[in-house]
């Protein structure tokens, strides 16, 4: 059924690799876009007076052009930029969890749509972490015939 799948962590993480993925592209082709997310998952750094959180609905539409998308970045599992609100252009950095970005919209168009249902993906304990980056360090290393000689030989 829809329901398991859009719910399942699994899913939620193709989901959060697909944000992430667009979002990269889109930096390296300098293309201004919209987000679309919930705004219950969104933080801003300073927090903003009560009076411009009010206005924002359950969904909202942040546009991110000139210094905003200049300031964009990924950080960990969050897109991350600095934006002006209200009449006093209030500054804020905005943290946005990528899992909380519903739809990713160019020139008036979505161009991704997030079905998932998952808020974040669970980290993996640090010690599977670091046996996994362990193997596919020594695998990227290996791949490149060139970095044999940096092998111990028995």
């Amino acid at each position: 059924m829809l329901v398991d799948i859009v719910s399942d962590i699994e899913f939620g993480s193709i989901m959060q690799k697909n944000i992430q993925d667009i979002l990269i592209y889109l930096f390296e082709k300098e293309q201004n876009f919209g987000i679309l997310c919930k705004i219950d998952q969104v933080y801003f750094d300073p927090e903003l007076p009560s009076e411009i959180n009010s206005e924002f609905r359950a969904m909202t539409l942040f546009f991110l052009a000139g210094y905003t998308f200049e300031s964009a970045q990924i950080n960990d599992d969050n897109l991350v930029f600095e934006a002006g609100f209200g009449s006093e252009n209030i500054g804020s950095f905005v943290t946005v969890p990528l899992l909380s970005i519903m739809q990713i919209i160019i020139d008036e168009t979505p161009v991704f749509i997030n079905l998932s249902q998952i808020k974040e993906i669970p980290a993996k304990s640090s010690v599977e972490d670091k046996s996994e980056g362990i193997k596919n360090s020594m695998s990227a290393l290996l791949s490149n015939p060139e970095n044999q000689k940096f092998m111990k030989k028995k």
